[in-house]
């Protein structure tokens, strides 16, 4: 059978409009914008960026019949296509967000990292063959670790920047050692045959060393413990827009693509929970990193007094909660854990476009600095109560009804006796510790007197339309969780 070279354009017609956009932006921002002023022209280059996020979003929604595309190289199934369009909003959104950041001097460059992330996140959700899910990893990681570093002004900007790539550098390096093990063992780089060997072959004692590499590697991809180290430092250093980017759109890319490679690929290697005395494979090692997210996270966040760190610490802990997503995936299908994802990368776009947007009104570090939002931008602090509400799971909001998916097919997955379902009543518990630590941002920003001098705070345009979608659609999406579901 000859190689479908117009089905493969047709399926990278969302990653074609992303890389045009870019090298539109720049060279744009080299001839006719370079005569603006600066926040001229980081407007100008914002709205060239959306409009190739807008493109690809079309391509996206006008694909080709789905089904494996050259060869099975990618695969657009519903979960590739509902992730590519997942990963698109959250970089429009971000984009939007990116309007009030004030750490750009060089605009152009920085959308069009923003673009050629995208691009990396939105090829990882379709991927099907270890070569290509590597390349499209590095490009989406290479990019964010510039954008990490996009403030100058900043030392944190720096020290963080570095060590997100000192980290993205060993775990790089741990997942192609683990791909080459796969593919000395298998034979093949192709998940399909990949999957057909190992179901043949059973996990010997090289194909585990492998997984344990991979799992590493995405561990420190999904910021899951103990792989989790660089978060806290990213998040607090970064500018708003990029930590929002790395936070969101990463996340669900990056799960999706762990999901993926797990269970269609190394299914068969699975191993189980159905007892504690689990026999060889990833599904006991995915249910360990999850528990240790889960406690990690939601205890040491307790601590903190850094609004940005609160976050990177509630990451941690949310990314527990989405590995038994991944567990449940195998019999409950992909649903549960893209609806957790996705509406989670809404709400923490969110919570970073309120600082972005709240940085510009003064100085906005510590969990103290939001005390009087309410008076100060009335609007920042109603968004932010969405935002903070959904993280917590409060009903009737998005985040409440992706924790009860999640839970709910994990305890399917053996009832509460169950490795899965004590992971699931452990997280149940854990939530009450979140919620209080979220409490606690809320009572500064709605209950809490403005400091004295505290200016009101003025919300650029697009940063407000990004921040009351992204509001909007959490509570719609709350309302009616099956608009997201039902794709599945």
């Amino acid at each position: 059978m000859s190689p479908d070279y117009a089905g493969l354009f047709r399926a990278l017609g969302p990653e074609a409009a992303l890389v045009v956009g870019a090298l539109a932006v720049l060279g744009l921002d080299l001839t006719l914008f370079r005569r603006h002023s600066l926040g001229e022209r980081l407007r100008l280059a914002l709205w060239v960026g959306s409009l190739a996020v807008l493109a690809a979003g079309v391509h996206v929604w006008r694909g080709g019949a789905p089904g494996p595309v050259f060869g099975a190289v990618l695969m657009l199934d519903p979960l590739a296509v509902a992730t590519r369009f997942g990963v698109l909003v959250l970089t429009l959104l971000t984009l939007g967000v990116a309007r009030s950041s004030t750490a750009q001097r060089q605009p152009a460059e920085y959308v069009a990292l923003i673009l050629f992330a995208a691009t990396g996140l939105i090829l990882m959700a379709a991927a099907q063959q270890l070569l290509l899910v590597f390349l499209a990893l590095e490009l989406a990681s290479l990019s964010l670790y510039v954008i990490a570093g996009f403030d100058r002004n900043r030392p944190e900007t720096a020290e963080a920047a570095l060590k997100y790539f000192l980290f993205g550098g060993i775990a790089a390096a741990f997942l192609l050692f683990g791909f080459s093990l796969i593919y000395g063992v298998t034979g093949s780089i192709e998940l399909p045959q990949i999957a057909a060997q190992i179901a043949v072959q059973g996990a010997n004692p090289l194909l585990l060393v492998a997984l344990a590499m991979v799992l590493v590697a995405f561990g420190f991809k999904t910021a899951a413990a103990p792989f989790h180290l660089w978060a806290p430092d990213v998040y607090q250093g970064a500018p708003a827009p990029s930590a929002a980017l790395v936070a969101s759109a990463s996340k669900l890319a990056g799960f999706t693509l762990f999901t993926r490679l797990l269970w269609p690929g190394l299914g068969a290697a699975a191993g189980s929970t159905a007892s504690f005395n689990a026999g060889p494979g990833w599904l006991p090692a995915v249910a360990v990193i999850a528990a240790a997210s889960l406690l990690l996270g939601n205890l040491v966040a307790l601590a903190q007094t850094n609004l940005r760190r609160l976050l990177a610490y509630s990451a941690i802990a949310h990314s527990g909660a989405m590995l038994l997503g991944v567990m449940a995936a195998g019999r409950a299908g992909p649903a549960p854990l893209f609806y957790y994802a996705s509406t989670y990368g809404l709400a923490t776009v969110g919570a970073f476009g309120v600082i972005c947007a709240a940085e510009r009104g003064g100085r906005c570090e510590a969990i103290s600095d939001l005390a009087g939002l309410y008076k100060r931008s009335p609007f920042l602090a109603g968004c932010l109560a969405v935002f903070i509400l959904s993280l917590a799971g409060i009903p009737p909001l998005a985040g409440f009804f992706g924790k009860f998916t999640v839970f709910a097919a994990a305890l399917r997955l053996g009832g509460v006796a169950a490795p899965a379902g004590s992971l699931a009543i452990l997280a149940i518990a854990l939530s009450a510790v979140a919620l209080y630590y979220y409490l606690i941002v809320l009572k500064q920003a709605l209950v809490a007197k403005p400091t004295a001098g505290a200016q009101p705070i003025k919300v650029a345009p697009a940063t407000a339309l990004a921040l009351f979608a992204a509001a909007g659609l959490i509570v719609w999406f709350g309302l009616f969780p099956a608009e997201l579901l039902g794709l599945f």
